[in-house]
């Protein structure tokens, strides 16, 4: 196969575990059935932006050019931090853009990755964003009916809970299951006056909170590592081994693991 990389396809099925597809080019290779076998993926050099198609000498915002990068409102800083939203002063760099993926319903979510977190994302992204994160358990607390919302609730959880997820001892093993939603109804009290607050300051935006259940996600691993080593193909061309797994967006091979999502636009010659 040959072309140029996208992030991991997903799927959970009805065992609740994550199903995985490499896009390649237009193709799509089924990981799952490779898991115990040989796997090799050689970058020729190039890289096309994932959004003009031109080629750049260097990817940003995963897998665009440089101009993209400054043009595109999915690439602005407020995508990573919705709170500082920017689109009620006029300067969002695609108003229609905006409207159509920062003015509609999203969640703010308890999961478990390399430990409990906070986090966010649109409706239509639950399980996709925990299975991208790696996490084995993911309860949505609150549903919201703006992006900008959704980061400010995130805030202020992560006064008491962390919002981030730290991807190298996601790669080493799975947590213990937790019960989230004991863990939510003992953080939620603690930002009930800033709740308060932000439902009065902003009365044509809908908070919700909600009673979900867990769930539970499990991923194609034989073996996991001892020691994270990560193959970066801006320094080797080659990652070749034995897949040994799939957790997020890593590819666990025996001789180290690589973020798919990272190399997004990457031309590579694959083979197994």
């Amino acid at each position: 196969m040959f072309g140029t990389l996208s992030k991991l396809k997903t799927h959970l099925n009805d065992d609740h575990e994550v199903e995985y597809h490499l896009p390649v080019g237009e193709a799509r290779l089924a990981l799952n059935p490779l898991i115990g076998k040989s796997l090799t993926m050689t970058h020729t050099g190039n890289i096309f932006c994932s959004n003009c198609g031109k080629k750049t000498k260097k990817s940003y915002s995963q897998g665009h050019c440089y101009v993209c990068m400054t043009k595109l409102a999915s690439c602005d800083l407020c995508i990573m931090k919705p709170e500082t939203c920017h689109f009620d002063q006029g300067t969002c760099r695609e108003p229609e853009w905006g409207m159509s993926n920062c003015f509609v319903p999203h969640y703010v979510y308890l999961s478990n990755t390399s430990g409990i977190k906070v986090g966010i994302t649109r409706h239509t992204q639950i399980p996709t964003r925990w299975i991208d994160q790696g996490a084995t358990q993911g309860l949505p607390i609150f549903k919201v009916s703006t992006r900008k919302m959704s980061g400010l609730i995130e805030v202020e959880l992560a006064k008491f809970i962390n919002d981030k997820t730290h991807w190298q001892a996601m790669l080493k093993g799975h947590n213990d299951d937790v019960d989230l939603v004991e863990q939510a109804a003992q953080l939620i009290p603690l930002i009930e006056d800033k709740l308060q607050a932000l439902a009065a300051e902003h009365q044509d935006i809908v908070i919700e909170r909600l009673d979900a259940n867990i769930q539970a996600i499990s991923y194609p691993i034989t073996q996991f590592p001892v020691k994270v080593k990560s193959h970066n193909f801006d320094k080797i061309a080659e990652v070749s081994g034995i897949l040994q797994g799939i957790k997020g967006q890593y590819l666990i091979f025996d001789t180290g693991v690589i973020n798919i999502r990272k190399f997004s636009s990457y031309e590579v010659d694959v083979s197994y």
